[in-house]
């Protein structure tokens, strides 16, 4: 598991969570998938689904005892704002909002613009590259359809958490998303992780269908400006096609 709850909406983190850079500090997808989970819990006058989420980072989510709280921002029949935050020790280490819609039957014009992918099967398995700390890498299953963590340029890889969110639940499908969807820049970097830091302070997420089944794909590529400024960008997929697109502003420098 990635987080054990300890009562009143706050969570311990597991090793399970530990980011890349460091060993004191978590991977942004668990906590993301966190704010998610709680926004996810709102309630609504009608029936709703999540629409984009935009994830804040405003400092190193450390591992350790996590608070989460969110709230509706302007409540609507139609669209609805919502927002949520984690913070540590009393700090507000992440903040997310979101967008929240009404759902209606459009299966009558539904369209994608992306092409699915191949499924898992298909793709090789992938492990964790040398240089690339333990912990949230360990507990995700790679298997990469071209590219790889590690490999420099894009990838296409199909991404499965192995160990639940919170402790004695079943993830959501919107869930399983966010816990990948913050390794667009870590599957497409161009970099050593050795020699250089190419951090995102933020991640925005845009879903026009829920996610099913485990395995998220991430079809994904970064471009690096000449200011020490990125942008990785991916097309998300479940098994059955496409559901959305997320994007990441990055900090691009030398260790």
């Amino acid at each position: 598991m990635f987080y054990e709850p300890v009562g009143d909406d706050r969570f311990r983190s597991t090793v399970h969570t530990t980011g890349p850079w460091s060993p004191l500090t978590q991977h942004l997808g668990p906590p993301s998938a966190l704010l998610v989970r709680a926004l996810e819990r709102l309630p609504s006058a009608a029936p709703m689904m999540i629409a984009r989420v935009t994830v804040e980072v405003l400092g190193p989510v450390p591992i350790a005892e996590l608070s989460v709280r969110a709230t509706v921002d302007r409540p609507g029949r139609s669209v609805e704002m919502l927002s949520a935050s984690l913070s540590a020790d009393g700090r507000e280490v992440v903040r997310a909002r979101a967008w929240r819609i009404v759902r209606s039957d459009s299966r009558a014009v539904a369209a994608d613009i992306d092409a699915p992918l191949a499924p898992p099967s298909a793709g090789r398995p992938s492990g964790r590259p040398d240089g690339w700390g333990a912990g949230y890498l360990d507990v995700m299953e790679w298997r990469a359809l071209s590219g790889a963590l590690g490999e420099p340029g894009p990838a296409c890889v199909w991404v499965r958490q192995t160990v639940p969110l919170v402790a004695d639940e079943t993830p959501s499908g919107l869930q399983r998303l966010f816990v990948v969807a913050d390794s667009g820049n870590g599957a497409s970097n161009r970099l050593d992780p050795r020699k250089w830091l190419f951090i995102n302070a933020e991640l925005s997420v845009h879903v026009y269908r829920e996610p099913d089944g485990e395995w998220i794909g991430l079809d994904a590529a970064t471009a690096i400006g000449s200011d020490g400024v990125g942008v990785a960008t991916s097309v998300l997929h479940d098994v059955s096609g496409p559901v959305g697109r997320g994007a990441q502003a990055l900090l691009v420098r030398p260790q």
